[in-house]
Protein backbone atom coordinates (compact mmCIF):
# COMPACT_ATOMS: atom_id res chain seq x y z
CA UNK A 1 0.00 0.00 0.00
CA UNK A 2 2.93 2.50 0.77
CA UNK A 3 4.74 1.79 -2.41
CA UNK A 4 1.43 2.02 -4.47
CA UNK A 5 1.13 5.55 -2.75
CA UNK A 6 4.84 6.46 -3.37
CA UNK A 7 3.99 5.62 -6.32
CA UNK A 8 1.17 7.82 -7.55
CA UNK A 9 3.02 10.87 -5.51
CA UNK A 10 5.53 10.58 -8.05
CA UNK A 11 3.70 10.33 -11.16
CA UNK A 12 1.66 13.41 -9.58
CA UNK A 13 4.92 14.93 -9.10
CA UNK A 14 6.61 14.17 -12.83
CA UNK A 15 2.93 15.60 -14.02
CA UNK A 16 3.09 18.68 -12.22
CA UNK A 17 6.65 19.44 -13.11
CA UNK A 18 5.96 18.88 -17.19
CA UNK A 19 2.82 21.10 -16.64
CA UNK A 20 5.41 24.14 -15.05
CA UNK A 21 7.85 22.82 -17.80
CA UNK A 22 5.58 23.73 -20.68
CA UNK A 23 7.03 26.95 -23.17
CA UNK A 24 5.35 30.22 -22.40
CA UNK A 25 5.27 32.60 -25.06
CA UNK A 26 5.92 35.65 -24.26
CA UNK A 27 2.63 37.89 -25.41
CA UNK A 28 2.62 41.82 -25.67
CA UNK A 29 0.59 44.53 -26.96
CA UNK A 30 -0.76 47.87 -27.46
CA UNK A 31 -1.69 50.61 -30.00
CA UNK A 32 0.90 51.69 -32.60
CA UNK A 33 0.31 53.37 -35.96
CA UNK A 34 -2.97 53.96 -35.28
CA UNK A 35 -4.19 50.77 -35.06
CA UNK A 36 -2.75 47.83 -32.79
CA UNK A 37 0.24 45.48 -32.16
CA UNK A 38 0.22 41.58 -30.85
CA UNK A 39 3.54 39.83 -30.61
CA UNK A 40 4.16 36.52 -29.14
CA UNK A 41 7.35 35.01 -29.32
CA UNK A 42 9.71 32.03 -26.95
CA UNK A 43 11.94 33.54 -24.91
CA UNK A 44 14.42 30.78 -22.98
CA UNK A 45 15.44 33.73 -20.56
CA UNK A 46 12.13 34.91 -20.46
CA UNK A 47 12.71 38.89 -21.46
CA UNK A 48 10.37 40.86 -21.84
CA UNK A 49 10.91 43.62 -24.79
CA UNK A 50 7.78 45.71 -24.56
CA UNK A 51 10.26 49.05 -24.04
CA UNK A 52 12.43 47.91 -26.60
CA UNK A 53 9.55 47.54 -28.81
CA UNK A 54 7.88 50.93 -28.03
CA UNK A 55 11.20 53.12 -28.41
CA UNK A 56 11.73 51.32 -31.71
CA UNK A 57 7.98 52.46 -32.77
CA UNK A 58 9.11 55.94 -31.55
CA UNK A 59 11.79 56.48 -33.81
CA UNK A 60 9.72 54.45 -36.68
CA UNK A 61 6.94 57.09 -36.34
CA UNK A 62 9.63 59.89 -36.08
CA UNK A 63 10.54 59.11 -39.29
CA UNK A 64 8.03 57.75 -41.57
CA UNK A 65 4.48 58.96 -39.84
CA UNK A 66 2.58 61.88 -42.19
CA UNK A 67 0.40 62.05 -39.05
CA UNK A 68 3.11 63.78 -36.71
CA UNK A 69 4.00 67.29 -37.90
CA UNK A 70 7.68 67.03 -36.91
CA UNK A 71 8.48 63.91 -38.24
CA UNK A 72 11.12 63.40 -41.07
CA UNK A 73 9.13 63.07 -43.99
CA UNK A 74 6.92 65.56 -42.72
CA UNK A 75 9.55 67.96 -43.21
CA UNK A 76 10.96 66.54 -46.03
CA UNK A 77 7.45 66.98 -47.49
CA UNK A 78 7.99 71.04 -46.51
CA UNK A 79 10.94 70.95 -48.37
CA UNK A 80 13.10 71.48 -44.76
CA UNK A 81 16.69 71.28 -44.40
CA UNK A 82 16.36 67.32 -42.72
CA UNK A 83 18.41 64.18 -42.72
CA UNK A 84 16.64 61.25 -42.98
CA UNK A 85 17.85 58.24 -41.08
CA UNK A 86 18.16 54.41 -42.41
CA UNK A 87 14.43 53.61 -41.85
CA UNK A 88 13.35 56.06 -44.37
CA UNK A 89 16.06 54.93 -47.19
CA UNK A 90 15.15 51.78 -46.34
CA UNK A 91 11.19 52.38 -47.43
CA UNK A 92 12.21 54.29 -50.31
CA UNK A 93 14.31 52.45 -51.72
CA UNK A 94 11.65 49.26 -51.47
CA UNK A 95 9.54 51.62 -52.64
CA UNK A 96 11.19 52.18 -55.98
CA UNK A 97 11.60 48.62 -56.61
CA UNK A 98 8.07 47.98 -56.40
CA UNK A 99 6.78 51.37 -57.81
CA UNK A 100 9.77 49.69 -61.41
CA UNK A 101 8.14 46.70 -61.10
CA UNK A 102 4.49 47.61 -61.06
CA UNK A 103 5.13 50.31 -64.04
CA UNK A 104 3.67 52.90 -61.61
CA UNK A 105 0.81 51.08 -60.42
CA UNK A 106 2.35 51.61 -56.83
CA UNK A 107 3.64 55.45 -56.62
CA UNK A 108 4.31 56.90 -52.57
CA UNK A 109 3.84 59.99 -54.31
CA UNK A 110 0.69 59.90 -54.63
CA UNK A 111 0.30 60.94 -51.21
CA UNK A 112 -1.58 64.71 -52.04
CA UNK A 113 -4.08 63.31 -53.96
CA UNK A 114 -4.91 60.77 -51.52
CA UNK A 115 -5.45 63.65 -48.98
CA UNK A 116 -7.51 65.99 -51.83
CA UNK A 117 -9.99 62.65 -51.14
CA UNK A 118 -9.49 62.51 -47.34
CA UNK A 119 -8.17 59.64 -47.43
CA UNK A 120 -4.91 60.56 -46.07
CA UNK A 121 -3.90 62.51 -42.03
CA UNK A 122 -5.16 66.01 -43.88
CA UNK A 123 -8.84 66.58 -42.75
CA UNK A 124 -11.33 68.27 -43.65
CA UNK A 125 -10.70 67.70 -47.12
CA UNK A 126 -12.56 66.30 -50.02
CA UNK A 127 -12.54 66.70 -53.65
CA UNK A 128 -14.58 69.10 -55.05
CA UNK A 129 -13.82 69.76 -58.73
CA UNK A 130 -11.54 67.82 -61.61
CA UNK A 131 -9.01 70.93 -61.54
CA UNK A 132 -7.87 69.92 -57.98
CA UNK A 133 -6.60 67.04 -59.45
CA UNK A 134 -4.95 67.92 -62.14
CA UNK A 135 -2.85 70.43 -60.46
CA UNK A 136 -2.23 68.00 -58.00
CA UNK A 137 -1.05 64.88 -60.51
CA UNK A 138 1.74 67.45 -62.04
CA UNK A 139 3.76 66.60 -59.10
CA UNK A 140 3.11 63.19 -58.99
CA UNK A 141 5.65 60.76 -60.78
CA UNK A 142 7.98 57.88 -58.42
CA UNK A 143 10.86 57.90 -60.70
CA UNK A 144 10.97 61.86 -60.66
CA UNK A 145 12.19 61.57 -56.79
CA UNK A 146 16.20 60.71 -57.00
CA UNK A 147 17.67 59.76 -53.69
CA UNK A 148 21.78 60.87 -53.37
CA UNK A 149 23.99 60.43 -50.62
CA UNK A 150 23.42 63.51 -49.20
CA UNK A 151 20.53 64.98 -50.68
CA UNK A 152 17.11 64.23 -52.96
CA UNK A 153 16.38 65.44 -56.16
CA UNK A 154 12.31 66.41 -56.70
CA UNK A 155 10.39 69.10 -57.68
CA UNK A 156 9.25 71.16 -54.44
CA UNK A 157 5.22 70.31 -54.60
CA UNK A 158 6.26 66.39 -54.50
CA UNK A 159 4.54 65.00 -51.25
CA UNK A 160 5.98 61.41 -50.32
CA UNK A 161 3.34 58.99 -48.35
CA UNK A 162 4.98 55.96 -47.30
CA UNK A 163 1.35 54.70 -45.36
CA UNK A 164 0.91 51.23 -47.81
CA UNK A 165 4.20 50.03 -46.98
CA UNK A 166 5.79 51.60 -43.61
CA UNK A 167 3.59 49.35 -41.28
CA UNK A 168 4.99 46.48 -42.92
CA UNK A 169 8.31 47.84 -42.52
CA UNK A 170 7.80 48.08 -39.03
CA UNK A 171 6.83 44.75 -38.44
CA UNK A 172 10.18 43.78 -40.43
CA UNK A 173 12.05 46.07 -37.99
CA UNK A 174 10.58 44.40 -34.60
CA UNK A 175 11.02 41.03 -36.38
CA UNK A 176 14.50 41.26 -37.10
CA UNK A 177 15.36 42.72 -33.74
CA UNK A 178 13.66 39.72 -32.19
CA UNK A 179 16.36 37.30 -34.47
CA UNK A 180 19.30 39.91 -33.25
CA UNK A 181 18.40 39.26 -30.03
CA UNK A 182 18.18 35.09 -30.18
CA UNK A 183 15.02 34.96 -30.47
CA UNK A 184 13.70 31.76 -33.57
CA UNK A 185 9.81 31.54 -32.72
CA UNK A 186 7.67 34.65 -33.02
CA UNK A 187 4.69 36.14 -34.30
CA UNK A 188 4.50 40.17 -35.06
CA UNK A 189 1.21 41.42 -36.11
CA UNK A 190 0.08 45.06 -36.52
CA UNK A 191 -3.07 45.46 -37.58
CA UNK A 192 -3.45 42.65 -39.01
CA UNK A 193 -0.92 42.72 -41.40
CA UNK A 194 1.95 39.78 -39.62
CA UNK A 195 5.48 38.25 -39.34
CA UNK A 196 6.51 35.07 -38.55
CA UNK A 197 9.38 32.57 -37.85
CA UNK A 198 9.46 29.10 -36.28
CA UNK A 199 6.69 27.94 -34.43
CA UNK A 200 4.54 28.67 -31.75
CA UNK A 201 6.44 26.65 -28.98
CA UNK A 202 2.33 26.64 -26.78
CA UNK A 203 1.43 24.25 -29.08
CA UNK A 204 4.58 23.04 -30.63
CA UNK A 205 3.10 23.76 -34.11
CA UNK A 206 3.34 26.03 -37.10
CA UNK A 207 1.45 30.16 -36.45
CA UNK A 208 -2.05 29.81 -37.33
CA UNK A 209 -3.25 33.00 -39.03
CA UNK A 210 -6.67 34.29 -40.64
CA UNK A 211 -7.75 36.84 -43.55
CA UNK A 212 -10.66 38.08 -42.84
CA UNK A 213 -14.05 38.23 -44.81
CA UNK A 214 -14.89 41.57 -46.23
CA UNK A 215 -17.72 42.41 -43.35
CA UNK A 216 -18.52 46.13 -44.63
CA UNK A 217 -20.84 45.98 -41.03
CA UNK A 218 -17.60 45.82 -38.82
CA UNK A 219 -18.02 42.62 -37.94
CA UNK A 220 -15.27 40.10 -37.73
CA UNK A 221 -15.49 36.61 -39.17
CA UNK A 222 -12.51 34.95 -41.38
CA UNK A 223 -12.63 33.59 -44.87
CA UNK A 224 -9.63 31.62 -44.64
CA UNK A 225 -7.15 30.47 -41.73
CA UNK A 226 -3.28 28.75 -42.60
CA UNK A 227 -0.29 28.00 -41.45
CA UNK A 228 2.74 30.46 -42.00
CA UNK A 229 5.88 30.18 -40.93
CA UNK A 230 9.29 32.53 -41.80
CA UNK A 231 7.24 34.64 -43.78
CA UNK A 232 5.66 38.10 -44.41
CA UNK A 233 1.80 38.37 -44.82
CA UNK A 234 -0.32 41.76 -45.59
CA UNK A 235 -3.74 42.39 -46.68
CA UNK A 236 -5.09 45.71 -48.56
CA UNK A 237 -8.80 45.87 -48.19
CA UNK A 238 -11.79 48.69 -49.59
CA UNK A 239 -14.52 47.08 -47.52
CA UNK A 240 -13.58 49.51 -44.62
CA UNK A 241 -11.89 52.30 -45.60
CA UNK A 242 -13.74 54.44 -48.54
CA UNK A 243 -15.77 58.25 -49.05
CA UNK A 244 -19.21 58.78 -49.38
CA UNK A 245 -20.13 61.73 -51.33
CA UNK A 246 -23.59 64.12 -50.69
CA UNK A 247 -24.67 62.35 -53.77
CA UNK A 248 -24.05 59.17 -52.28
CA UNK A 249 -21.24 57.82 -54.62
CA UNK A 250 -18.79 55.65 -52.77
CA UNK A 251 -15.03 55.97 -53.06
CA UNK A 252 -12.46 53.23 -52.39
CA UNK A 253 -9.33 54.65 -50.91
CA UNK A 254 -7.21 52.80 -53.52
CA UNK A 255 -5.97 56.04 -55.93
CA UNK A 256 -5.34 55.42 -59.39
CA UNK A 257 -1.59 56.81 -60.20
CA UNK A 258 -2.36 57.72 -63.48
CA UNK A 259 -5.10 59.79 -63.19
CA UNK A 260 -5.91 60.50 -59.29
CA UNK A 261 -9.45 59.27 -59.53
CA UNK A 262 -10.48 56.36 -57.40
CA UNK A 263 -9.96 52.49 -58.17
CA UNK A 264 -12.70 50.96 -59.85
CA UNK A 265 -12.70 47.41 -58.70
CA UNK A 266 -14.70 44.63 -57.75
CA UNK A 267 -11.64 42.99 -55.43
CA UNK A 268 -12.71 43.28 -51.87
CA UNK A 269 -9.43 42.83 -50.32
CA UNK A 270 -6.28 41.47 -51.69
CA UNK A 271 -4.34 38.67 -48.92
CA UNK A 272 -0.29 38.74 -50.40
CA UNK A 273 2.82 36.42 -48.45
CA UNK A 274 5.86 37.32 -49.23
CA UNK A 275 9.20 36.76 -47.94
CA UNK A 276 8.74 40.08 -45.60
CA UNK A 277 6.51 42.01 -44.34
CA UNK A 278 6.97 45.01 -46.24
CA UNK A 279 6.72 43.72 -49.81
CA UNK A 280 3.63 42.18 -48.83
CA UNK A 281 2.39 45.25 -47.47
CA UNK A 282 3.53 47.11 -50.92
CA UNK A 283 2.27 44.40 -53.12
CA UNK A 284 -0.87 43.73 -51.70
CA UNK A 285 -1.39 47.57 -52.50
CA UNK A 286 -0.08 47.21 -55.99
CA UNK A 287 -2.44 44.16 -56.54
CA UNK A 288 -5.65 46.03 -55.11
CA UNK A 289 -4.86 48.79 -57.78
CA UNK A 290 -4.51 46.13 -60.73
CA UNK A 291 -7.16 43.86 -60.18
CA UNK A 292 -7.46 39.84 -60.69
CA UNK A 293 -6.24 39.81 -64.31
CA UNK A 294 -3.51 42.19 -64.18
CA UNK A 295 -2.13 40.42 -60.95
CA UNK A 296 -2.21 37.23 -62.84
CA UNK A 297 0.09 38.03 -65.39
CA UNK A 298 2.09 40.24 -62.57
CA UNK A 299 2.72 36.62 -60.40
CA UNK A 300 3.92 35.04 -63.77
CA UNK A 301 7.42 36.71 -63.02
CA UNK A 302 7.30 36.87 -59.10
CA UNK A 303 6.66 33.62 -58.24
CA UNK A 304 8.07 34.17 -54.69
CA UNK A 305 4.72 35.98 -54.28
CA UNK A 306 1.64 33.97 -52.90
CA UNK A 307 -1.85 36.10 -53.26
CA UNK A 308 -4.97 35.09 -52.49
CA UNK A 309 -8.60 37.48 -53.84
CA UNK A 310 -11.88 38.11 -52.81
CA UNK A 311 -14.06 39.53 -55.20
CA UNK A 312 -17.47 39.75 -56.86
CA UNK A 313 -18.01 38.00 -60.02
CA UNK A 314 -20.64 39.46 -62.28
CA UNK A 315 -23.57 38.39 -60.87
CA UNK A 316 -21.72 40.61 -57.35
CA UNK A 317 -21.81 37.01 -55.74
CA UNK A 318 -18.86 36.91 -53.89
CA UNK A 319 -15.55 34.74 -55.04
CA UNK A 320 -12.28 33.79 -54.07
CA UNK A 321 -8.96 33.07 -55.54
CA UNK A 322 -5.56 31.38 -54.82
CA UNK A 323 -2.74 32.45 -57.11
CA UNK A 324 1.02 30.92 -57.33
CA UNK A 325 0.21 28.18 -54.23
CA UNK A 326 -1.59 30.03 -52.05
CA UNK A 327 -1.97 27.99 -49.19
CA UNK A 328 -5.49 26.27 -48.69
Amino acid sequence: MIKKTLQLIVLLALLISCKEDKPQNIKLSGPVFGTGYNIQYYSETNTNYQSQFDSLFTVINKSLSTYIPDSDISKWNRNENVQVDEHFKNVFNASKIINKESKGVFDPTIGNVVNAWNFGPDENKFLTDSATIKRLMQYVGFDHVHMLPNRFIKKDSTYLDFNAIAKGYGIDVIAEFLEAEGVTDYLVDIGGDLRTKGINQESKKGWTVGIEDPNFDGSKSYSKTLVLKDKGMATSGTYRKFKVDEDGNRYAHIINTKTGYPTKTNVLSVSVIAPNAMLADGYATTFQALGVEGTKTFLKTHLELQVYFIYLDEKNELQTLSLNGFPE
